[in-house]
């Protein structure tokens, strides 16, 4: 919540949002999620309803609505229901990078089995076999340094906190 000792420029806020929305798109997010992300990133309890969004991005509620879909798809944002009130509010998870990232090992998991897979019908020495057994190991590398990343995150923030 935005008390008098925190009052923001709203034009500056505006502009930032955009400019968030525009390096996230950038780097591969769909334009509209990336804007929606962008404005939650920004307020301060970290989630808006659909309606909030689409007045504060100017734009349709159907956009909002495929916006967050995909955001929740890829582990940035969930739906919940305030008490007491009929419609849902989208927010950040609180530990919004770990939990991003969690969902990315769990894609990392699946690529990397699924390459396993394709060198069992490939068989191992073939061109394609090796190609996939490299991207495997690949793969079974990141998760370990990934899994590695994650303790030492956590070890920062308590110490941070």
């Amino acid at each position: 919540m935005t008390t008098p000792e925190t009052k923001r420029d709203e034009d500056a806020v505006r502009r930032y949002v955009e400019s968030l929305g525009l390096v996230m798109s950038q780097i591969g997010m769909q334009r509209m999620s990336a804007r929606v992300f962008a404005a939650l990133m920004t307020t301060d309890s970290g989630q808006l309803t659909a309606a909030e969004l689409a007045e504060q991005l100017s734009v349709s509620p159907a956009a909002i609505s495929g916006a967050v879909r995909y955001l929740d798809q890829i582990g940035l944002v969930t739906k919940v229901r305030e008490p007491g009130e009929r419609r849902d509010h989208y927010r950040l998870y609180d530990d919004l990078w770990y939990a991003t990232f969690l969902k990315r090992d769990r894609f990392l998991i699946m690529w990397r089995d699924a390459a396993t897979e394709g060198i069992d019908a490939l068989g191992e020495d073939t061109p394609a076999g090796k190609r996939l057994a490299e991207m495997r190991d690949f793969l079974a590398f990141m998760l370990v340094e990934v899994n590695n990343l994650y303790d030492r995150w956590h070890e920062l923030r308590k110490n941070r906190d």
